[in-house]
């Protein structure tokens, strides 16, 4: 029985762990082959290859400093070369906050944020709309944001910001490329246990303090969230488009609780 992505290419980016190895994952069971990116795990990227092609998939690995406009051309151009096109495209690479409130942010890590969340989103979205646009239409773009994209948290704003101008770049983009039938989504996952919260995956008493907030008292799994973007990067999400997906557990409706 084919997959629900059968004959289809993908390229995610910060497909080394967490959340995009989970979703590498997902794409080559249901038959499609992957570009893994990553910046500086290439032990995470093998691991995430050997998955792909442990479901009789063909994978690429490609290293990629997303902040770099060079090297994401360079990317994409060996994607192309090995795989003739790009179908998928999911940015998920990415830097957390830096915990550092705005009066004390130097511009050198406010930086380091809007170029690697978004910069890196952008380059990655525009070479990717040159292709399909070349190639006539037809494709799927998911971007990776966060509950932060509407929430704030003190001490993020490179990170929160950086998350609010995805969800504009996500539905500008899914307005230009409309006539050329390219979807473009986005997902909005809350807590996740990826290495962005290693500190809570390591000590279950401080996870357990960090899901209080959470109505379901628990953090996603990277699974869950690759389940979800199996559906937007099929056939049956074509009416798709625009959208943000928030998978929080509920956190974002319980903020109000007790104002």
């Amino acid at each position: 029985m084919a997959g629900r992505l059968e004959g289809k290419v993908a390229l995610i980016t910060g497909s080394d762990s967490g959340i995009g190895q989970a979703t590498a994952e997902a794409f080559a069971t249901e038959g499609a082959d992957v570009v893994v990116s990553y910046l500086v795990d290439a032990l995470g990227a093998d691991r995430t290859r050997a998955a792909i092609e442990d479901a009789g998939r063909r994978a690429l690995v490609v290293q990629c400093d997303v902040s770099d406009e060079t090297q994401v051309e360079a990317m994409f151009d060996q994607a192309v070369q090995a795989f003739g096109t790009v179908d998928i495209l999911m940015n998920n690479a990415g830097v957390d906050a830096s915990g550092t409130k705005i009066a004390e942010l130097t511009t050198e890590v406010w930086d380091k944020a809007i170029r690697t969340n978004l910069y890196g989103y952008f380059f990655c979205c525009r070479r990717f709309a040159q292709i399909r646009t070349s190639a006539g239409g037809g494709g799927k773009v998911i971007n990776i944001s966060s509950v932060h994209e509407d929430v704030p948290n003190a001490g993020g704003a490179d990170y929160d910001c950086s998350k609010g101008a995805i969800r504009m770049l996500t539905r500008t983009l899914a307005l230009e490329l409309a006539p050329l039938k390219v979807n473009v989504n986005s997902l909005a996952p809350g807590m996740v246990l990826t290495p962005f919260n290693q500190a809570a995956i390591d000590d279950p008493k401080l996870l357990e303090e960090q899901v209080q907030s959470i109505p379901w008292r628990r953090a996603a799994e990277p699974s869950e969230i690759a389940r979800l973007a199996v559906f937007l990067a099929s056939s049956e999400a074509d009416y798709v488009t625009s959208a943000t997906y928030v998978m929080d557990g509920g956190l974002m409706h319980n903020l109000g609780q007790g104002a």
